[in-house]
């Protein structure tokens, strides 16, 4: 089983997809994201968001924004 991440700014689509697990810079600190991980919305700070998918693992510099978590569906909003 997989999260389906989609990272989207503004101007554009960063990534839509299957991963295995994110990392993001929450407002209260960095958390990791897994599959069935429970319900959550938070807002995001500038710093470095991790995700590993098929590929390998990615990283994105933003500049805050918000993530929400829902059965197994991570949906980041972000400023590049």
């Amino acid at each position: 089983m997989s999260l389906n991440l989609k990272i989207v700014s503004p101007e554009k689509v960063v990534f839509d997809g299957a991963v295995e697990r994110v990392v993001v810079p929450g407002t209260s600190g960095e958390f990791e994201i897994l599959v069935n991980h429970a319900p959550i919305i938070s807002t995001l700070e500038k710093g470095r968001l991790v995700y590993q998918d098929s590929e390998g693992r990615h990283e994105q510099m933003v500049n805050g924004g918000f993530v929400e978590v829902q059965k197994n569906n991570v949906n980041i909003c972000v400023e590049l």
